[in-house]
C-alpha cells in the first residue's frame, strides 16, 4: 500500500476526509457595497426597496446579456445600466453621463437629456426584461419587445436600479420569469472576480 494511500485511509479515521471544501461560486445579485444611503435591499440581494438606487455586483462583459426587473409596488423608480460613478443616493438617475435609465413614465433618460419613450409603461406585477449588447439596451415588457432601443453607454457598466416614493422592484439575474432573446443569457462573473 503506497504512502499516499495510508495517510489517506488515517485522515479518514479522524474524521477528516482529506477533501477541500469547493469555494462557493458568486451569484449576480444587488451589490450592498454600491447603494444609495437609504436604499433597502432583501430577499438575499433580490429586491430593492426605500429611496436611491444600487448597482448589481457584477459589470456587463459578456456581448449579449439579458436581466429582469418585477414591478412589487408602484412609485417612482428606473432601471437600466450605470458605471460605478454614477450618484446612487441621487434620483432619479439619466441625470448625469454614468446612468442610461427608463423610468417609471417609461421615459429613457441620459445626462439629463429624454432619448426616447417606451410604447407601454409598467403596471404592478409587470415584468420588464433588458438585454444588452454594448450596443443597445432594448426592453421587452412580459416577454414582448417593446422595439425601442437606447445606445451610447460607454465604459464600464453595471445594471442600476432605482426607487423612491414606495416603489419595490424585485431584480432577476437568473432562473426569469420569461425566456431570453435569442443569443442573450444572464450575466456572467468575470472569471478574475471568482
Amino acid at each position: 500500500m503506497s504512502l499516499t494511500r495510508c495517510l489517506c485511509c488515517l485522515r479518514m479515521l479522524n474524521g477528516n476526509s482529506g477533501h477541500i471544501p469547493l469555494k462557493e461560486i458568486p451569484t449576480v445579485q444587488l451589490d450592498t457595497n454600491h447603494m444609495g444611503n437609504d436604499v433597502v435591499i432583501v430577499k438575499n440581494g433580490k429586491r430593492i426597496c426605500g429611496t436611491g438606487a444600487a448597482l448589481s455586483n457584477a459589470p456587463i462583459a459578456q456581448d449579449k446579456a439579458y436581466f429582469e426587473v418585477k414591478l412589487q409596488s408602484t412609485g417612482v423608480w428606473g432601471v437600466g445600466l450605470a458605471t460605478k460613478r454614477c450618484n446612487v443616493n441621487a434620483v432619479p438617475l439619466g441625470q448625469d453621463s454614468d446612468s442610461w435609465v427608463v423610468n417609471h413614465d417609461a421615459v429613457m433618460y441620459h445626462n439629463k437629456e429624454q432619448k426616447g419613450t417606451m410604447s407601454q409603461s409598467l403596471n404592478e406585477g409587470d415584468t420588464l426584461g433588458i438585454t444588452y449588447d454594448h450596443v443597445h439596451l432594448n426592453f421587452y415588457l412580459n416577454g414582448q419587445p417593446l422595439n425601442c432601443p437606447f445606445s451610447g453607454m460607454k465604459g464600464t457598466v453595471f445594471p442600476v436600479f432605482y426607487v423612491d416614493e414606495g416603489a419595490v422592484l424585485d431584480v432577476q439575474f437568473d432562473h426569469f420569469y420569461h425566456q431570453p432573446p435569442d443569443g442573450f443569457d444572464s450575466i456572467m462573473i468575470e472569471q478574475s472576480l471568482l
